[in-house]
């Protein structure tokens, strides 16, 4: 067998943030205000972008300082301005390393990769807890780098970014495989050698490069890849 190692992008790939949480976090944010928060995803989306800087969050410590400022714009924004530094440490509490769920397939796979003697990495277009995050998820002992955009100064589809997980893991990309939940970012790293895949849960898989769920790559493998 030519494969090696197996990458995966974290965020609707191996796991995914539980609703629940986000509703929790609304009615805090409600009952402070005195009226339903109405902040739309992408409002959310551009108080976040609004901080965040060029060059990105270099350390678990930046990115810790980072959120706490995120939530006192985000708590101005919904018309909050007295206790922002308890209330912004309330959210900050609630939701640091906290909120993910692993798809119901995401266990079992990891096992029989590993199990198999493959190396493993993730890489994402986040910030420097990458790592923690995974921890946090129970899958951190599966993987052998997490590589995150902020630290590498590119994010996918950018060749450097895949490049850098190959380095890490001392592969090369003919001999890699990669999953990703969006088809440009899949590409990328097929443009690069991978072997890659693009998930989506929504729609049925082809029955080789699209698939809708990670039991397709031990399939592939099954199938005498």
């Amino acid at each position: 067998m030519r494969f090696q190692t197996v990458f995966f992008d974290r965020d609707n790939t191996l796991l995914y943030g539980d609703p629940s949480l986000r509703e929790r976090r609304n009615k805090i944010i409600a009952s402070w205000s005195g009226q339903p928060f109405s902040l739309t995803g992408q409002e959310m989306m551009e108080i976040f972008l609004q901080g965040y800087p060029e060059r990105g969050l270099k350390s678990v410590e930046e990115e810790i300082a980072f959120y706490h400022s995120y939530w006192k714009r985000l708590l101005l924004r919904a018309g909050i301005s007295d206790c922002l530094e308890e209330r912004s440490e309330e959210l900050h509490q609630l939701t640091w390393l906290k909120g993910y769920r692993l798809f119901p397939e995401t266990l079992e796979v990891l096992g029989w990769f590993r199990s198999h003697g493959f190396r493993m990495g993730v890489i994402s277009d986040t910030s420097p807890s990458l790592p923690l995050t995974l921890e946090a998820a129970g899958i951190g002992e599966y993987f052998d780098c997490a590589i995150c955009s902020d630290l590498v100064g590119v994010m996918k589809p950018d060749p450097a970014i895949y490049q850098a997980a190959l380095d890490a893991l001392g592969a090369s990309a003919e001999e890699s495989l990669y999953v990703d939940d969006y088809d440009v970012e899949a590409d990328g790293a097929r443009a690069l050698g991978f072997t890659a895949f693009h998930i989506d849960r929504s729609r049925s898989g082809d029955g080789r490069w699209r698939i809708n769920s990670l039991s397709a790559i031990v399939e592939f493998f099954q199938g005498g890849a």
